[in-house]
């Protein structure tokens, strides 16, 4: 974190971006004759997501997000679009690799590389919580191995 700002201006900062995500999210408009299509829910909050997902030579080259629940949920989801879009699926996973290390470890460092993700870093103090931020990466990971399997659909209870 940058010592420019005191910590509750970052958790400000951190709220409103949360809240941002989740109010507006990103590449909601669901992709039409999407390689991958990837549905993730979390029965014991009721969150949901589905993820379009569509590749070209190793790159996710276009994602949609949808779902609904909490704004931790659609938030994470959001700006997980975002950042996959253009990335190889090597570079997908080794940022859902940090990411779900952030959220295990309330304790590390996040990498520069998590950008915006590095809001829900708080989540991590909150285990009951950690599976609302972590269900889009991991319904992300369940699509990244269907594809790799010749698959088109993929379903990740949590």
């Amino acid at each position: 974190m940058s010592q420019h700002l005191p910590e509750p201006e970052f958790d400000e900062l951190y709220r409103e971006l949360i809240l941002d995500h989740y109010r507006n999210p990103r590449h909601k408009e669901p992709l039409a004759d999407a390689d991958v299509v990837a549905e993730g829910y979390n029965p014991l909050c009721g969150d949901e997501v589905e993820l379009r997902l569509d590749f070209n030579n190793g790159t996710v080259t276009d994602v949609s997000f949808g779902g609904r629940g909490c704004s931790i949920s659609q938030a994470s989801g959001s700006i997980m679009s975002e950042m996959v879009i253009g990335k190889s699926i090597a570079n997908v996973r080794k940022m859902s690799e940090q990411f779900n290390k952030m959220m295990t470890d309330p304790e590390s460092e996040p990498p520069e590389e998590l950008g915006d993700l590095e809001a829900l870093q708080g989540v991590a103090k909150f285990p009951v919580r950690v599976k609302c931020a972590t269900l889009a990466w991991h319904t992300l990971e369940e699509g990244l191995r269907q594809r790799e399997e010749g698959g088109h659909e993929a379903h990740v209870e949590e």
